[in-house]
């Protein structure tokens, strides 16, 4: 297959971690990216030094807590690459909370801002038109902190459970059109994010192991899926122990760093 005719994925986050692996892994099945990052330069360099030209790769500069800027983004990928076959909205981020301080409303808000207005503006550009086609994958990035609420992470994990319920709507409004959304729930991937977490880290995976799942998933239009499955089934349990039971087993477990405490 020529490289003009390779199937298309946008990546939103692209600059490491889960982004950047599922990067690597679209191009080794031969796809063409469209990878969208703040840090534009890092990730057209990463892009280079894979041996990556203009026609297998283009970057794009956009924050996706700017709407303006991530809609931009997207609309440049459909002037210049065409309609992407899978839109992946991956970027987020992961700041502790408490809500005595008053500093930390708007860490909420901006996590919430990134994390889920994000994600549907990363999203908007591309509906109208794989909705026309007929086809289509839109893949919202979630966490298995959606599953049940952890302490000190109010913000993480709200934005996450906020993440699962929207792509559950978004299903519903695509049915039948051809487009299907995709539901991922990583467990514990080791990212920049995730080394700075003072606590232990069961199942851990590295980011390729992650995206090698996550294009099976992918490719076969799974609604929802948690990796590891290990992961998914810790969850399972976790959503079914009472209240009581589950606050016990989570008394003393160390919180997630607040802005601007340990490492940075």
């Amino acid at each position: 297959m020529s490289v003009e005719a390779a199937p298309l994925v946008f990546i939103t986050g692209a600059s490491s971690g889960i982004g950047q692996a599922l990067a690597d892994r679209y191009a080794q099945a031969g796809w063409r990216l469209a990878l969208v990052a703040r840090r534009s330069g890092e990730l057209q360099a990463w892009a280079q030094s894979r041996g990556w030209d203009s026609q297998r790769c283009r970057v794009y500069q956009a924050d996706v807590a700017d709407t303006g800027s991530i809609v931009a983004a997207g609309q440049q990928c459909l002037q210049q690459q065409g309609i992407p076959d899978v839109v992946i909205a991956n970027a987020g981020i992961s700041v502790g909370m408490d809500t005595a301080e008053l500093d930390d409303l708007a860490v909420m808000a901006q996590t919430f801002a990134t994390n889920n207005t994000g994600l549907a503006a990363t999203f908007h550009p591309f509906v109208s038109a794989m909705r026309q086609r007929g086809s289509g994958r839109l893949v919202g990035i979630a966490s298995v902190a959606a599953i049940r609420g952890l302490p000190g992470h109010g913000a993480y994990c709200a934005s996450k459970a906020a993440v699962v319920a929207y792509c559950e709507c978004l299903r519903g409004e695509l049915r039948g059109s051809g487009v299907r959304v995709v539901t991922l729930l990583p467990g514990y991937v080791d990212t920049p994010l995730t080394r700075q977490n003072r606590y232990r880290m069961p199942f851990l995976m590295s980011p390729a192991a992650f995206a090698e799942q996550a294009f099976a998933a992918i490719g076969a239009g799974t609604s929802y899926r948690v990796i590891p499955w290990q992961m998914g089934l810790v969850a399972k349990l976790l959503r079914l122990l009472p209240n009581p039971v589950f606050d016990k087993l989570l008394a003393g477990r160390p919180r997630k760093h607040r802005q601007g405490e340990g490492r940075t």
